[in-house]
């Protein structure tokens, strides 16, 4: 732990590298505040163990309590990540979050503000860096921005997409979808049935959850080498953070649906439950033997039935803009981005950033910036 923090204020700003997010305080904190479900205990807490250290990142995890009582207000999860000669400050993300927050709530962000001591002394703390950058912010209840007194934040360039869920199914099904993309979905399940016997359940235990995890890296691979940027399942860091996650959070914080036909899996689903939202964070399709059939589209029509039937009142597709996000009733939200540079490398990459996209692009490569989350 490091015991710099600040003499006055209402707050008391530390660096706490051992936090436990798997502790009770930081619990009872989470089911308080306003943070979204990639700032669960189970998911940073396996986020900091298993992920930063296989990407050389170093946690910089800001904790912030109230003075008179010790009682923890907020917590900010974030990383120096090292890119190419670089220094960045980031959120705990490293490609597999899609919503980043500061963990608390948005009355404790203002009051927080308010304390010109906290804020001077948060700043300092999460220096040195080159670069600052928070991407993915997913509104603007909390201005991290003026927090560490960085730049205006911009919008992304892409969008999450989320549709309202409503009961009974047919009902959600027939607001959401267009007419003629119902009677297509209708063809394509009467095709697939003929093939043989279809089935579509939930993962209920470790065996079924690994079976489904190695079949997604299976069907991911090819997919995704074949667009140019190489699918993380294919990495065993990322491949051990999502079975761990699926695994530990199985029946309360995680679902993992399967479609088998003769018992063989050929599509899945993983996704996190979150106040009533189902967040869909990677799916899996055996593409080469049901091109067809479309058993993406057929998958995502049985996950929302199954969210439906749990009383779930958001489906969210998360980040990117795919076009089957549309076609199932998804609406677009803006993401947002702060970045700020802490030294004169870091002003020469940010202005490099901002140019024209070869330049993006170069800078991407040089300093293996990973710009847009490559895992949606």
């Amino acid at each position: 732990m490091n015991n710099n923090k600040n003499n006055g204020g209402t707050f008391d700003v530390r660096i706490d590298d051992a936090f436990d997010f798997s502790s009770q305080e930081y619990a009872e904190l989470f089911d308080g505040s306003d943070a979204t479900a990639f700032q669960h205990p189970l998911w940073l807490d396996t986020l900091y163990r298993k992920l930063a250290p296989a990407a050389a990142a170093k946690p910089l995890i800001v904790t912030i309590r109230r003075r008179a009582t010790g009682k923890l207000a907020m917590v900010l999860p974030l990383l120096r990540v090292p890119r190419g000669p670089m220094r960045t400050v980031e959120f705990a993300d490293l490609r597999v979050s899609d919503y980043l927050t500061p963990v608390g709530t948005a009355e404790v962000f203002s009051e927080l503000l308010q304390d010109e001591d906290s804020c001077l002394t948060l700043r300092r703390l999460v220096r040195p860096f080159d670069l600052l950058r928070m991407s993915k912010i997913p509104d603007g209840r909390m201005p991290i921005e003026n927090l560490l007194a960085a730049p205006r934040r911009t919008v992304m360039e892409t969008n999450a997409y989320s549709t309202v869920l409503v009961a009974p199914f047919e009902q959600w099904r027939a607001s959401a979808l267009s007419r003629s993309y119902q009677k297509e979905l209708a063809k394509k399940q009467r095709q697939l049935q003929k093939k043989g016997a279809l089935g579509f359940s939930c993962c209920d235990d470790s065996a079924s959850v690994m079976a489904a995890m190695e079949m997604m890296k299976k069907f991911r691979g090819p997919r995704f080498h074949a667009q140019g940027d190489g699918d993380l399942l294919q990495r065993p860091e990322y491949f051990d953070f999502y079975s761990s996650v699926a695994l530990r959070g199985l029946g309360a914080f995680v679902r993992l649906y399967t479609m088998k036909m003769d018992g063989n899996p050929i599509a899945a689903v993983l996704g996190l439950c979150h106040r009533g939202s189902f967040l869909i964070i990677m799916s899996a399709f055996d593409i080469a033997g049901y091109k067809s059939q479309s058993i993406g589209a057929l998958m995502f029509e049985q996950v929302a039935r199954d969210c439906i039937e749990r009383g779930d009142q958001i489906l969210d597709f998360t980040i990117g803009d795919e076009p089957y996000k549309k076609m199932f009733g998804g609406q677009p939200s803006p993401l947002w981005s702060v970045t700020q540079a802490g030294s004169v490398a870091g002003s020469v990459a940010l202005f490099a950033l901002r140019q024209a996209p070869w330049i993006k692009m170069a800078a991407k490569r040089m300093a293996e910036f990973k710009l847009m989350p490559a895992r949606t």
